[in-house]
């Protein structure tokens, strides 16, 4: 099953135009991690644009997407990839302004007084209807990208079956030669 979450990332990775290219896979236990997926940008970024984060949704989502495909009965192992896209979704729609629907506003106001035991948090400094929006909005992105990369895992099936057997190996530059995944808006990735 582990093999088949990471392969979902993987592949939704390597499909995806706006996403970081997969650098390495791996399926050995570290820590709390049953396995990961190491994707990396080709030069530094100081910036990053909403086609970038809206791959990451969908890459993020790789996984658990494949335990619904190949198992029917997804597992808790997304439950950090659930997570990290849920604090991107709302960092999209609340900080950096990238919602249609919301606009370019900056919604909500942090807490950085880290002295006296107070930690970081989040003021709402909105109503309870535009929390409402920002609920709808992070759903929008959320489901978006599950769709995507069930799109993406749906096409490459066979590939994921591959990896898994191990017949194509996903790290290092051959995995698109040797799989036959293609960016989905068609260009070589690196």
């Amino acid at each position: 099953m582990i093999a088949y979450h990471e392969s979902g990332h993987a592949i939704v990775g390597h499909a995806l135009p706006n996403a970081d290219p997969v650098h390495k896979v791996s399926i050995i236990s570290r820590g709390r991690a049953l396995g990961w997926t190491l994707a990396l940008p080709v030069e530094d970024k100081f910036l990053v644009t909403r086609s970038e984060m809206i791959d990451e949704l969908a890459m993020l989502l790789g996984g658990r997407v494949a335990e619904e495909l190949w198992f029917l009965d997804p597992t808790t192992g997304a439950s950090n990839d659930i997570e990290k896209a849920t604090q991107l979704a709302r960092k999209m729609v609340c900080e950096y302004g990238m919602s249609d629907r919301l606009g370019s506003l900056v919604l909500g106001t942090k807490q950085e007084n880290v002295f006296l035991g107070r930690d970081f948090g989040h003021q709402q400094d909105y109503s309870e209807q535009v929390a409402f929006e920002i609920d709808k909005e992070m759903r929008r992105l959320i489901d978006e990208a599950h769709v995507e990369a069930e799109q993406v895992l749906t096409t490459y099936r066979d590939v994921a079956d591959n990896l898994v057997a191990g017949h194509v190996n996903p790290n290092g530059s051959r995995f698109r030669d040797e799989a036959g995944v293609a960016r989905a808006d068609g260009s070589a990735a690196d």
